[in-house]
């Protein structure tokens, strides 16, 4: 189970380093196998370069070696995202995700060559993040089977998609000499049949991260029912902050920050509305503050 982390700014709209802090520890103490930065939950289109660059070298500071970072990387051009991962690797970054340039008119094989270029030219492992839900693009299987058969370097893919389809990816992908981990997202929706379904684990934002810790130690431990009541108890909140990429921004934020003991001072994205506030702090409230809940009673 990966966190990726959230942006939160100050009320001068810079970058706030104790939140990043504040993120990091509390996501580690509930059971972080990895933290991830940069990604769609991390508003990293609303990041400049630097942003990013700062985003970076302060959460590999603060991780201080207790977990490995995985750095979500972005640009227009394989060169634009080359350079940004050289700077993840350089500062810390033992794995990357590659997202898909902005262009969403090229044929599937622009997008094939482009991550094709920048994997050859990495050292460390690479994932590509699928999400053509989100992103507007994304590689079938049969290009996914052949990058990894080019690029050795391409070692996991973080699909977003429904646990359907990421069962029927997972599967093709199996009938290959050597198949890919895949990670889902999509906020842990339907966080429990992705695991039936084969993901290797999850990659979500930190609102409900220690819950949906507990839920993924439940299952692998083989109690799947107490996984089944944690899932549900938390189901509600999952479904209000993923109602868009937006909603997850604003409102998911905000429900990570109060359970952490913070609060949001600024926006760059959507602003809450007074009802949408009442809602999560609801939200908030039945979740509880944030902690390790790996034996979590759900009844509780």
């Amino acid at each position: 189970m990966w966190p990726v982390l959230y942006a939160y700014f100050d009320a001068n709209n810079a970058l706030d380093r104790q939140a990043i802090h504040t993120q990091i520890d509390r996501t580690i103490e509930a059971g972080a196998s990895g933290i991830v930065i940069l990604g769609l939950a991390t508003e990293v289109n609303r990041l400049s370069l630097d942003e990013q660059q700062r985003f970076i070298a302060w959460t590999n500071t603060h991780i201080a070696q207790r977990v490995p970072l995985a750095v979500t990387v972005t640009g227009d051009t394989a060169d634009a995202q080359f350079a940004l991962a050289d700077y993840a690797v350089a500062h810390g970054a033992s794995a990357l995700i590659l997202q898909p340039p902005s262009m969403r008119d090229r044929p599937e094989s622009f997008y094939f060559d482009f991550f094709a270029d920048i994997m050859r030219r990495v050292i460390v492992p690479v994932g590509i993040q699928n999400a053509p839900e989100y992103l507007g693009v994304g590689l079938s299987v049969q290009s996914l089977v052949a990058l990894a058969a080019q690029c050795p370097s391409f070692q996991w893919l973080k699909g977003e998609g429904p646990a359907t389809l990421i069962h029927s990816t997972i599967a093709r992908l199996r009938e290959q000499p050597s198949h890919l981990p895949v990670f889902n997202g999509r906020g842990g929706q339907e966080l429990i049949d992705n695991l039936r379904a084969g993901c290797a684990g999850m990659i979500v934002a930190p609102d409900t991260f220690d819950w949906q810790a507990a839920i993924h130690q439940a299952f692998v431990d083989g109690h799947s029912e107490q996984a089944q009541a944690l899932y549900e108890r938390i189901l509600p909140s999952i479904v209000f902050v993923m109602q868009s990429l937006d909603g997850l921004t604003c409102y998911g934020k905000r429900i990570a920050a109060w359970r952490m003991g913070f609060d949001v001072a600024h926006d760059r994205g959507m602003k809450p509305t007074a009802f949408g506030l009442e809602c999560a702090r609801r939200f908030a409230n039945a979740l509880g503050a944030f902690e390790n809940r790996r034996n979590a009673n759900p009844h509780s």
